[in-house]
């Protein structure tokens, strides 16, 4: 199964402790971390806007995650 669901997000960052925790519940084992500190590109990209949602690659969110949507883009 191929993730579909990335979480750009930052250690010490509560708005990411709270997006990791929401989609462990609403999507448990099935999306990635990736730490926007980890490249400069991630940096630049979205380090003023952590946490950041990915669908296939693509945002799709930024700072909460919108469960209803996400879960239907997923289905979609």
């Amino acid at each position: 199964m191929t993730t579909r669901v990335t979480l750009i997000s930052r250690d010490g960052c509560h708005l990411c402790a709270d997006a990791e925790a929401t989609l462990d519940r609403i999507l448990p084992g099935q999306w990635s971390r990736v730490d926007v500190d980890s490249s400069i590109e991630l940096e630049r990209d979205y380090g003023d806007r952590v946490p950041v949602v990915l669908l296939d690659g693509r945002e799709h969110g930024y700072w909460r995650v919108e469960e209803a949507r996400l879960l239907r883009d997923l289905a979609g």
